[in-house]
């Protein structure tokens, strides 16, 4: 069957499309900037790509009329400031298009929503449901609560917590009872969901066995982790010190952080589990899901992060608006020096940062992380979904990576920390030489100034990395 996949470099979206491509279907996956998405070269074959905006009416005749189904994977929690409007009106336009096509079923995944009293982002999500559920085609709604698995954000943000605090002094929504599901179960109820005349104008909470409270969530991580972790709630946290709480200790942003907060608030527990005997699945439970989650972490197997989704940095860029860097009233350092090995130099420019950190003067990187922190920027704390490959989009640290070709010897940044203007980070191998290359377009006068006072420390930094990296 022909399937149209909306959100394809999205977290659920890259692990859904290889699954879809084994059962058989024919996948075309819509993507708003072509620049950024790299399917596996396993896929390449076996699937066709099409640019399209939600908000942009025009790109989406671009969607094919011959689809049978399609799954609708689309959602932002912190892309801006309105986003309720926007997702409304995106679902409004995917409907519409779908309505001049072959589509007979759709399948979407939203969020728990069995409370009158919803946050914004679970209110914006079934607003979303009511309006796909108008088309001429039938439609099924996924509802999930938190997912856990390598790279998701829950995963993460608890993580971060159970790994960096031994003591935590909680405010007391970690009260609020979830039922978690291992990111794999999601991905086989969407894949098996699809064309299942028992599922066709309905809606499925889907979740694992397992009942638990936020607290109850971390305790159990830090078991699985061997950690003894002390957990102490208190009624005075407000959602606002709630949410620069998780924006200081986790690697989420303010704006997910504070639609986090309003979210865990809400008891997300399933009404029933009537999918799991019409499809055949029988959930993992917490705990094997967090095992499963640190057993890809551990041998490199992670196949997608919210870190890498453009909402973690709080921007919304195209990536081909910014690959080609710009040389007018632009400020360059540019450096270069002769490798001794390039394999092991086109090794290490694809394990920087992370883990691994920049090579030279780590600790003026850290402070430099610190400092946009504290001004609300992405900090250091995201750092990189894989240890040694990096692929259009991916997030990396407070950087974004525009291009990256290791045949070509090329890996272009994108500044994504708060900055009075726009950066760019080129390495380039040319002949016998890597060519480092910190581009900086100043915004007015306070851009020139910031360029000025941390010119002495790129003498020291960029020259002690560029000899690291040609060693």
């Amino acid at each position: 069957m022909k399937i149209l996949l909306t959100g394809a470099t999205g977290y659920i979206g890259k692990r859904l499309l290889p699954v879809l491509v084994e059962a058989g279907h024919e996948v075309t996956c819509c993507v708003r900037d072509l620049s950024r998405f790299e399917p596996p070269e396993s896929l390449k074959q076996k699937i066709s790509i099409i640019k399209l905006d939600l908000l942009d009416e025009a790109s989406l005749s671009n969607i094919p009329k011959d689809i049978d189904g399609a799954y609708y994977l689309v959602h932002s929690m912190s892309a801006s400031s309105d986003y309720k409007l926007l997702e409304q009106q995106s679902a409004v336009n995917f409907r519409n298009a779908l309505a001049i096509t072959n589509a007979q079923h759709v399948i979407y995944l939203s969020g728990i929503v069995n409370e009158t009293n919803l946050s914004e982002h679970l209110s914006s999500r079934k607003n979303v449901e009511d309006e796909l559920k108008r088309g001429p085609y039938q439609f099924t709604t996924l509802r999930a609560g938190i997912i856990i698995g390598s790279g998701s954000a829950s995963f993460e943000i608890i993580r971060d917590l159970v790994e960096k605090l031994p003591v935590m002094i909680t405010p007391k929504w970690l009260n609020t009872r979830c039922q978690p599901i291992a990111v794999s179960d999601v991905i086989s109820f969407l894949s098996k969901s699809i064309f299942d005349q028992k599922t066709y104008n309905n809606n499925f909470d889907i979740g694992g066995p397992d009942i638990l409270s936020y607290k109850q969530m971390l305790l159990g991580l830090a078991r699985v982790r061997n950690l003894n972790r002390k957990i102490y709630i208190v009624p005075v946290m407000t959602p606002k010190l709630s949410s620069y709480w998780l924006y200081f200790v986790t690697s989420t942003s303010y704006k997910l952080a504070v639609s986090l907060v309003h979210s865990m608030k809400i008891e997300v527990v399933c009404r029933n589990a009537d999918l799991n005997a019409i499809i055949g699945i029988k959930p993992k439970g917490y705990t094997e899901a967090l095992e499963n989650a640190f057993s890809k972490i551990e041998s490199n197997e992670i196949i997608s992060s919210w870190k890498d989704a453009y909402a973690s940095s709080g921007m919304d860029i195209n990536i081909s608006d910014f690959i080609k860097i710009p040389t007018f009233g632009c400020f360059k350092d540019e450096r270069k020096k002769t490798y001794q090995n390039h394999e092991n130099s086109i090794q290490r420019i694809w394990s920087i940062g992370g883990k691994k950190g920049w090579y030279y003067g780590n600790w003026l990187w850290k402070a430099r992380g610190f400092m946009d922190k504290l001004v609300g920027g992405v900090g250091l704390r995201r750092g990189r979904t894989s240890k040694d490959t990096l692929q259009a989009g991916d997030a990396l640290d407070f950087w974004r990576v525009l291009y990256a070709n290791k045949e070509e010897g090329r890996l272009l940044l994108f500044a994504e920390m708060k900055l009075p203007g726009e950066a760019w980070l080129e390495f380039k191998i040319v002949d016998e030489e890597l060519i480092q290359t910190a581009t900086f377009r100043p915004l007015g006068l306070w851009g020139r100034l910031y360029w000025y006072s941390v010119l002495p420390f790129h003498g020291f930094i960029f020259k002690g990395m560029l000899k690291k990296l040609t060693a």
